[in-house]
């Protein structure tokens, strides 16, 4: 498939892609992940301690997960929750920036995670049924956070640089949140919800007998757990990397450059999706992601350099968002005989899960990293416990394929 905008039908899918493209850039990128370059300043500034830190990452993920428990249930018009999403982002980061007050905060933070998860949900599943004829393209949709945690992570380090304070990096990516509203707000109106323009002309498939449908509804909770562990195994070194940088660096320019070089590494791993074939059984590639991210995270215990958190940084990266990209075609795949609603809820329920692993990390990082004692060695246990998970997600994904024996998928 050539991935070049030549004809009507192509242009209009490299218009969707563009679109999903952009709003998880908002919404991941800077509603979700534009904190982890802002905690070293705001830790700087003095406005919080590593505590409130905690914190505040956690009430951005209970905010994602209430965001996505209510996406299973809602029957509102997809697009009109994107543009909603999207706009909450960028009002509640403008926010972070013009109070001083870390309770209001926390509010802001779970309101702007409800809003991501609002945008990822409805966008990724409405992008990817317009897409269904060229899946290839679908993978451009998750480029956006990485290039959105990579242009907040760049920025923050010229923050640094230039000494700014962390509410004038709110305001900046703020505004960033509110350009990107303006460039997809078009793109995702109400009106097009019954348009599925690049996948139109599709035969339904064929309904499931009673033992498959039995295996998929099993295999679509081995997804919801596996992925659950995927949100735990991360998110550990994603909250705090600038931070334990810093402590294991002391004095180095490095350890601001470490989350934007894991942000072009995400965006080069959903790039590079485009190449995946779609006729390969998933779980594959989703065990081999997992084992990626561990070994990212196990580098930055085992090889406490700046050449170890580069590397670790990129084992990191390349899959983050590919891991969302295999889920969500696994879960289109185990709901196709049902309908777009039926894998929203899917996809809504598994990014629940993610949620759950997300909200348990933080807390158990800043209790572990106190329990050892603090200094440049309080994040290892954290860090082994977190390998850990991706290492049982990557197993039960084979487990999952070894129960499916008895017929090969048929692709997403």
């Amino acid at each position: 498939m050539s991935l070049s905008p030549q004809s009507g039908s192509q242009r209009e899918a490299w218009r969707v892609a563009l679109a999903g493209l952009l709003a998880l850039a908002s919404a991941m990128g800077i509603g979700r992940f534009a904190f982890t370059p802002l905690l070293p300043m705001m830790l700087h500034d003095g406005v919080i301690d590593l505590a409130w830190g905690g914190w505040l990452a956690t009430a951005n993920y209970l905010g994602y997960l209430a965001g996505a428990i209510g996406c299973m249930f809602l029957r509102a018009s997809p697009a009109r929750m994107v543009r909603l999403g999207i706009l909450g982002t960028a009002v509640f980061t403008l926010a972070m920036g013009l109070v001083s007050s870390p309770p209001l905060w926390v509010l802001l933070r779970a309101l702007a995670g409800a809003a991501s998860a609002c945008v990822f949900v409805f966008a990724s599943v409405w992008c990817m049924s317009r897409l269904a004829r060229v899946p290839q393209l679908a993978a451009i949709i998750f480029c956006g956070p990485g290039l959105g945690i990579a242009l907040t992570g760049f920025a923050a380090s010229a923050m640094v640089v230039a000494g700014w304070q962390a509410d004038q990096g709110w305001l900046l990516f703020g505004g960033l949140a509110v350009v990107l509203m303006a460039m997809t707000w078009r793109i995702f109106s109400p009106e097009s919800d019954s348009v599925v323009s690049a996948g139109a002309g599709e035969v339904a498939p064929a309904q499931p007998d009673v033992g498959r449908a039995r295996l998929m509804r099993a295999e679509s909770w081995y997804l919801t757990v596996a992925y659950g562990l995927a949100g735990f195994g991360y998110i550990i070194t994603a909250t705090f990397l600038p931070v334990i940088a810093r402590q294991t660096l002391p004095g180095s320019i490095w350890p601001d450059l470490f989350w934007p070089m894991l942000g072009v590494a995400v965006a080069l791993g959903a790039l590079l999706a485009t190449r995946v074939s779609v006729e390969v059984d998933q779980r594959l590639w989703l065990a081999g992601c997992y084992v990626s991210q561990a070994a990212g995270v196990l580098l930055t215990v085992l090889m406490p350099t700046v050449f170890g958190f580069a590397l670790g940084s990129i084992l990191i990266g390349l899959p983050f968002t590919t891991i969302t990209l295999f889920a969500v075609r696994e879960a289109r795949r185990l709901t196709a005989h049902q309908g777009e609603a039926a894998s929203r809820r899917l996809v809504g329920q598994i990014t629940a899960a993610f949620s759950v692993g997300q909200v348990a990390g933080p807390p158990l990082a800043v209790w572990l990293a106190a329990a050892s004692g603090g200094g440049s060695d309080a994040f290892v246990l954290p860090l082994l416990v977190a390998t850990a998970a991706l290492l049982v997600g990557m197993a039960l994904y084979f487990y999952m394929r070894h129960a499916d024996r008895p017929g090969a998928l048929d692709g997403p």
